[in-house]
């Protein structure tokens, strides 16, 4: 194997192994930069070693007897050592493998919990939005703050910056390294979901440059997505937002042209959709109510997609029962956007006539203000119902407040069209 081949499975071993790795690393030495430091450490090790004597056959393996050895040495060099040795031995010289024991012993067990522990760590509400989605990214999905940078078209230095201010939030804060319970896991969780589906958002519907989508970062959050609901079998909202997040990548290769250009859901050809991830996206639906309890936000969101899925024609859908999962959701999670949406699933089930009323509503909220999506939606209506020049000016309105380039050559041409 030649030494880039090399380098790209190390690439592919370390995304798979090192939020494990790191997670096992923050619950013995109580600090996220450290430990990430330590597994980098091993990483680099078998960038150095691997091209010569080749891939282990356990390579997870390795890299955690590595980083072991870096971590004893890393105590031993500590100013704490003192602090760890009254915890671990009296007398380290008596019993100087007394650290490698712990270590051996620590880094083994609780493989689960300690990636569940990193998450809630990484999605701590302590931190701004943009920290938690930054640190995610690098502790669980082993992206490097170029790969970010360029995920999300900042500068590399405005990611490491969040990324290195996450961390020391974290460490003043005092953040217990573990998994909450009770009623803070409820209110924990919530972040955690959250951060998830904004990283996934930002791939199905990117908020800035030339390109409509960004599948990498799709499948990073499918990827969280399904390892959470593996570790927190028992929580409807997880396997809901799982639902939600499979239905909608399965629209992915209908949502383009050849050219790259953005195709509407009601124009979508929906053979491409695809039919695995939409079987697995109702399956965890299903999982999600037979869990039992109230539907929260992640699970009505599913059932909208679910409707959606379903329906082998665009004409087939149903759009009564979508505004009124809509009017649940407004009940759960009251907020501007999710009342533009019930009124774009209104205007389906009733008509437009039916749906303006509630989008001229919204025109005066401030959170709603520099969303292009609201004159995109009510220039819509507006053209459905006969009001051309009025249509235009919203089309074209919405055309220069969006920052991404396919979207706003989509809302030129509607524009146009109205000519």
């Amino acid at each position: 194997m030649t030494a880039p081949e090399v380098h790209r499975t190390v690439d592919a071993i370390w995304k798979i192994e090192s939020p494990r790795l790191i997670g096992a690393l923050v619950r013995i030495v109580r600090d996220v930069g450290v430990a990430e430091d330590l597994a980098h450490d091993a990483l680099v090790a078998a960038l150095e070693q691997w091209p010569a004597a080749g891939i282990p056959d356990n390579p997870g393996a390795w890299l955690t007897a590595t980083a072991k050895h870096r971590a004893i040495d890393y105590f031993r060099r500590s100013k704490r050592i003192d602090a760890k040795h009254a915890e671990l031995a009296r007398d380290m010289n008596e019993r100087p493998t007394v650290i490698a024991d712990v270590l051996n012993a620590s880094l083994d067990d609780q493989v689960g919990d300690d990636v569940l522990r990193l998450i809630f760590i990484a999605c701590h509400p302590v931190l701004s939005a943009e920290a938690r989605v930054a640190l995610t990214l690098r502790l669980l999905g082993g992206l490097t703050t170029d790969e970010i940078a360029r995920a999300f078209l900042v500068s590399e230095p405005t990611v490491a910056q969040r990324i290195v201010r996450a961390k020391k939030t974290l460490t003043k804060a005092q953040v217990p390294f573990e998994v909450p319970r009770g009623a803070d896991l409820a209110a924990r969780l919530s972040s955690v979901l959250e951060v998830i589906y904004l990283l996934f958002n930002e791939g199905y519907s990117a908020s800035a440059g030339d390109d409509w989508m960004r599948p990498s970062l799709c499948e990073e959050a499918l990827r969280l997505g399904r390892i959470l609901a593996g570790l927190m079998s028992s929580e409807p909202e997880v396997h809901g937002l799982v639902a939600l997040m499979e239905i909608q990548a399965s629209r992915s290769r209908a949502r383009t042209d050849a050219t790259g250009n953005p195709i509407l859901l009601l124009d979508q050809n929906r053979a491409l959709w695809d039919r695995l991830l939409i079987r697995r996206g109702l399956l965890a639906l299903e999982r999600a109510e037979r869990l039992g309890g109230t539907p929260g936000p992640y699970m009505v969101q599913a059932s909208i997609a679910a409707c959606h899925a379903r329906a082998l024609e665009a004409q087939d859908t149903d759009w009564p029962r979508i505004a009124a999962l809509y009017a649940r959701l407004a009940q759960l999670t009251p907020s501007p956007v999710v009342e533009l949406n019930r009124a774009v699933a209104v205007s389906m089930a009733f008509g437009p006539e039916a749906a303006l009323p509630l989008i001229d509503a919204l025109t005066s909220e401030p959170a709603l203000r520099d969303y292009h999506r609201l004159p995109s939606v009510r220039g819509d209506l507006l053209f459905k119902l006969g009001r051309i020049p009025e249509a235009r000016a919203e089309f074209e309105r919405a055309a220069s407040m969006t920052h991404n380039a396919r979207e706003r050559d989509l809302l030129r041409s509607r524009a146009r069209s109205c000519d």
